[in-house]
């Protein structure tokens, strides 16, 4: 489903990816793992098309990623991938319910479609109370599920998550990690997860070893 070759990424005189190749499988989940500064988080940013290589190609379901330009790879970000990040990224003047449907209303889905799949996902995640409350009233584990929501509106092929449970509790990390492998089974997608968390990076289908910006 996705697949990236030959990546090398340079940021001035620092040689950050030196020729990665990587493939994920459909509904797979992949945890990537590794020292500081080993390339994990600049490798899953190039992937989700938020960094571009210096060299080297992604592919997703046959589409070279970086032939798309300008608005077609916003729009192909914005329908096939989802990110969820360790400080959430929640809009703090919206609601719960509102921080969920922004990618689908970027996506322009009508709105009666997009509430009701923004109620689906919340009552999946355990979140349906407490749509109509802002960020700055939720739990650390409840705004990370609501990211997580947010992530899935548009149900993308897949999520790509750095470090998502390092900013919650040892219960909630092991809550979320859970959840994720609810989500492949109940939505099927692929999830690609940099962590240091040694739990979660075991708990996946494949764990994917990156030292001095080479996969081992």
């Amino acid at each position: 489903m996705l697949k990236a070759k030959g990546i090398h990424k340079s940021y001035g005189k620092l040689h950050v990816l030196k020729g990665v190749d990587l493939e994920i499988n459909k509904s797979e989940i992949v945890s990537i793992v590794g020292s500081s500064g080993a390339g994990k988080s600049t490798l899953l940013h190039i992937l989700g098309t938020l960094d571009q290589p210096d060299s080297g190609e992604v592919f997703m379901n046959g589409t070279s990623l970086f032939s798309l330009k300008g608005d077609q790879l916003a729009k192909f970000r914005n329908e096939q991938i989802g990110f969820i990040f360790q400080f959430h990224n929640l809009l703090p003047e919206f609601t719960a319910l509102e921080n969920i449907q922004i990618p689908a209303f970027i996506q322009g889905k009508k709105p009666d479609h997009i509430h009701k799949r923004a109620q689906e996902l919340a009552e999946l995640l355990g979140i349906s109370h407490r749509l109509e409350h802002k960020p700055n009233s939720l739990s650390g584990g409840e705004q990370q599920r609501v990211a997580v929501a947010r992530a899935l509106i548009n149900n993308p092929a897949v999520v790509f998550a750095d470090e998502p449970s390092g900013n919650l509790d040892t219960a909630n990390a092991r809550l979320l990690h859970e959840l994720f492998f609810t989500l492949r089974k109940e939505l099927g997608q692929a999830f690609v997860i940099v962590t240091h968390n040694e739990e979660l990076a075991e708990m996946a289908d494949r764990k994917v070893i990156m030292q001095d910006g080479k996969i081992l």
